[in-house]
């Protein structure tokens, strides 16, 4: 790699000690997967959909009652 020329001039110290700044560097990590839904929201969604079945299930049921039941 060819060595790039600074505007500044290195000092190194004659006495003491010698300390060097670390260069940030990107540093990979697995990638986090988030779900689209959180678990509430699914479990509200299947809770509304499974009482919205029973609903016209029930409706159903009481559509295909003869007319004389419904009055009872």
């Amino acid at each position: 790699m060819p060595e790039v020329k600074s505007m500044f001039r290195e000092v190194l110290p004659k006495q003491g000690q010698l300390s060097m700044e670390d260069v940030p560097t990107m540093v990979l990590c697995k990638p986090k997967l988030l779900p689209l839904k959180s678990v509430t929201l699914e479990k509200l969604e299947k809770m509304q959909k499974d009482a919205q079945e029973i609903i016209r299930q029930q409706e159903l049921a009481l559509k295909e009652q003869p007319p004389s039941e419904k009055a009872e």
